[in-house]
């Protein structure tokens, strides 16, 4: 992955920003939405295109772009470099390895304890038997 040239292919648009905030909002436009065509960059292999589509499969649209937006501060500049890092964030948590998990044995006083539940619960139920 290639931070700089995935930056040069993003493509932003400036809307108006809802919610409160009186004039200010309806006059500026400082929400920021962030496009960006996965099928189309050259900033990742196709290995890593085919992992992004595999796990963030919920977060393409059918023409495989990408559309993030940030509206949490009143400057359309600081917006934008919000919206540049949602997307980084994104894509490494996409691109990110699994650790495999290691299996481990079960601790003897586990078993134990297990066999002392289940034993005190088969002698429970055998208590509830009639004599004849």
């Amino acid at each position: 992955m290639i931070r700089e040239i995935i930056e040069k292919e993003c493509d932003f648009k400036a809307v108006r920003s809802g919610g409160a905030g009186g004039q200010h909002v309806n006059k500026v436009s400082s929400k920021v939405v962030l496009f960006w065509n996965a099928k189309l960059s050259q900033g990742i292999t196709n290995e890593e295109r085919e992992l992004l589509f595999e796990r963030l499969k919920n977060r393409f649209n059918k023409e495989g772009i990408l559309i993030i937006e940030a509206d949490t501060t009143r400057s359309q500049i600081k917006n934008r470099e919000i919206v540049i890092q949602k997307l980084f964030d994104l894509l490494s948590k996409g691109l990110a390895t699994q650790k495999e998990r290691k299996a481990t044995k079960t601790p003897k006083r586990i078993v134990q304890k297990r066999k002392e539940t289940k034993e005190k619960i088969s002698l429970k139920k055998a208590l509830r038997k009639r004599i004849f």
